[in-house]
C-alpha cells in the first residue's frame, strides 16, 4: 500500500518526506501553499490543527513529525535507521528525534518574523534577536555532540540525523552556521544524501515558503 503525505515545501512535512525517501517507500505526496489552503474541511478532517505534516497509511492517519519518525521507523526500516526497544541507543535516539523541535521551534519563530508577518513595521527587532540567540544555543549543543562523531549516534546515521538535519536546513536561512564547524560539516554531510535532495522542492516549484538563500544578513 502506498503512503500518503500532506507536505508544504520546506515545512516540517519535509522531515517525514526525507525519511520516507531514506526508507526507499513509495509515496503520494499531497503539496499544499503554506496558509489557508490548510484550512479546509477536507484536511481538517485529517489533520485538526490544519498543518504539515500529516500521513495516511491504509486506515491510519497521524501527524506530528516525531510521531511519524517512530512510526515509520517502528513499521518500516530493517533497523539501520531505528534504535529500537532493547538497543542501547534507543533512549538517546529517541532524545535527538525529539531534540530536532527544540531546534525548530526558534526557526519557525524567525519564519514569522521575517515571512509571515509582512509588514517590517509590525515585525519584532527584539523577538528576532531573542529568538536568533536561542536557535545559536541550540546548535551549541550539536556542536558539542559532534566533536567526536560524524552523526549523533555513536554507530552512525539514524532517522535522528533526518530530524535535526530538517532543523538545521531551515535554521541555516537565519544564523550562520559556518560559526559551528562541526555542525556546518554534519550539514554537508546530510544536504548530500540523496534522500535529502530528493525531499527538496524544485528550483521552479510554487508556494515556497524560503525564497532567499539566508534571511540573517537582510533582516
Amino acid at each position: 500500500m502506498v503512503l500518503k503525505l500532506f507536505h508544504c515545501h520546506e515545512a516540517r512535512s519535509m522531515r517525514s518526506l526525507w525519511l520516507i525517501h531514506e526508507l526507499k517507500l513509495d509515496v503520494e505526496v499531497e503539496t499544499f501553499s503554506f496558509g489557508r489552503a490548510l484550512r479546509t474541511d477536507d484536511y481538517l478532517s485529517h489533520h485538526p490543527l490544519g498543518r504539515v505534516p500529516c500521513l495516511v497509511d491504509g486506515e491510519l492517519t497521524l501527524f506530528e513529525s516525531g510521531a511519524i519518525a517512530e512510526y515509520l521507523c517502528e513499521t518500516y526500516d530493517s533497523g539501520s535507521l531505528w534504535r529500537g526497544l532493547g538497543h542501547k541507543e534507543r533512549p538517546e535516539w529517541l532524545q535527538w528525534v525529539h531534540y530536532a523541535e527544540t531546534i525548530t521551534v526558534h526557526a519557525a519563530s524567525l519564519t514569522q518574523q521575517a515571512i509571515a508577518i509582512s509588514d517590517p513595521l509590525l515585525r519584532s527587532a527584539t523577538v528576532q534577536k531573542l529568538e536568533t540567540r536561542r536557535l545559536e544555543k541550540a546548535i551549541e549543543v550539536l556542536e558539542r555532540q559532534l566533536q567526536d562523531r560524524d552523526y549523533l549516534l555513536a554507530s552512525g546515521f539514524s532517522a535522528a540525523d533526518v530530524g535535526v538535519g530538517y532543523s538545521l536546513h531551515v535554521g541555516r536561512l537565519f544564523t550562520d552556521i559556518e560559526a559551528f564547524p562541526k555542525v556546518a560539516a554534519y550539514y554537508q554531510r546530510l544536504s548530500s544524501r540523496e534522500a535529502f535532495k530528493q525531499s527538496l522542492p524544485a528550483a521552479d516549484a510554487k508556494n515556497k515558503i524560503y525564497t532567499q538563500s539566508n534571511y540573517w544578513l537582510t533582516s
